[in-house]
């Protein structure tokens, strides 16, 4: 097991002492805890490797006497740790960190300070396209005005020519956004590309995409099997963001119908690229509130086979919960970030006439206490009840066992 010299200062990593094989445990135990009186919870699914899996990271700049320093916050704080070796990050982005950092000083850049409102950088946010290899490379600024720009940027191209695009943002915000809404593009498209099951999606600065990719096939696969999806079903992809759920769902069975619905229209546009991108002509993406867009649906008695959400930490409502009750599909799969919130929306579905089946925590970010859950909701109606033709036990003891025939080739 690897250690981490600023684990007691950092408090990013709350399992880090732990054997990953216990953390999987943990985080098994906990979902159990909360869900097995609704459904029977399965195995835990882990990572292949655990570590380095941060596709997005951040650090965050300021002074230490007259010393220029760079890294992530404390848990909990605005103390700055360096860390040129994090057990999460991808290496080639701590690298690129660690790089900008010395060009920093190098040409004599200052951080910008929150208490005095001086100084130029405040921090730097690198993304990567795991599948591609494509880095994005985002600087934010306390203004536009960057003596040495040009100097900067190609000093940093050269050094590394994975990064394909380059990004000011000017952030003059007083809260504790990373972004401002000011993004100018230096070098590149302004965006990268990745792939997920073989589906390729536009990422943009702002653009929500899950930040462990190898987990996130996982997790989707998982989450379009218990769908089921047969050929010319109609599915609608809620809060779908820039639509990957929805478009690697579609991407799966033939003649699938997809409609996703976002309420960011950055997110919506990138969306509506992606699944142009790849082909995807039955698909149709709309700018609006999932729940008055269902309970609209509901009210022209348009019909959904399949529904597709992945809230935020915080979960959905019951005002959602009641507009897939009136809308009616057959098959209900939510991709939970917090076991706690889904617990409660699995009780709100069910008194909505909606039996979770089976709950599978995924873990998608180890050595934290973090663990994502994809459930499978039936409708209780006779006429639109999900069928399960294979026993569940059954499954998973094929799984392992492929899985055991594939280590051992």
């Amino acid at each position: 097991m690897m250690t981490c010299p600023v684990t007691k200062t950092c408090g990013g990593c709350e399992y880090i002492s732990q054997e990953y094989k216990k953390q999987l445990e943990t985080k098994e135990k906990r979902v159990r805890d909360l869900l097995s009186s609704l459904c029977p919870v399965r195995p835990a699914v882990g990572a292949d490797d655990p570590y380095f899996y941060r596709n997005k990271v951040h650090w965050a700049f300021g002074h230490q006497g007259p010393h220029l320093i760079a890294g992530r916050y404390a848990e909990g704080s605005h103390k700055i740790i360096e860390n040129d070796h994090c057990l999460l990050e991808d290496k080639e982005c701590a690298e690129i960190l660690s790089d900008i950092r010395d060009l920093a000083i190098k040409f004599k850049m200052q951080a910008y300070d929150e208490r005095t409102k001086r100084g130029l950088l405040r921090r730097v946010l690198v993304r990567k396209g795991m599948a591609t290899g494509e880095v994005m490379v985002v600087l934010v600024l306390a203004s536009p005005i960057f003596p040495g720009k040009k100097g900067f940027i190609k000093s940093l191209l050269e050094k590394h020519p994975s990064v394909k695009t380059m990004l000011i943002n000017i952030n003059t915000r007083t809260d504790s956004m990373i972004l401002g809404d000011k993004t100018i593009c230096e070098f590149g498209r302004g965006s990268i590309r990745d792939g997920l099951l073989g589906v390729k999606f536009k990422i943009s600065p702002e653009s929500f995409y899950q930040i462990n990719h190898d987990q996130t096939e996982k997790l989707y696969s998982l989450a379009i099997e218990a769908a089921g999806l047969q050929s010319g079903e109609k599915i609608l992809d809620a809060y779908c963001g820039i639509g990957t759920i929805g478009l690697c769902a579609a991407s799966s069975c033939k003649d699938i119908r997809l409609t996703g619905v976002e309420l960011n229209r950055a997110a919506i546009a990138d969306a509506k690229e992606n699944a142009k991108m790849n082909g995807m002509e039955k698909t149709r993406f709309i700018a609006a509130d999932a729940t008055k867009y269902m309970m609209d649906a509901a009210a022209r008695k348009e019909s959904y086979d399949v529904v597709f959400l992945d809230p935020p930490r915080s979960g959905t409502t019951p005002e959602f919960i009641s507009a897939c009750e009136k809308l009616s599909p057959k098959r209900i799969v939510y991709v939970s970030c917090d076991p706690e919130t889904l617990a409660r929306d699995l009780k709100e579905f069910k008194k909505r006439g909606y039996d979770p089946q089976y709950a599978i925590p995924v873990d998608m970010f180890p050595f934290t206490s973090h663990v994502e859950t994809v459930c499978l909701l039936s409708n209780r109606k006779p006429d639109a009840r999900v069928k399960i033709d294979v026993d569940l036990e059954d499954y998973y003891r094929i799984k392992d066992e492929q899985k055991k025939n594939k280590a051992s080739e």
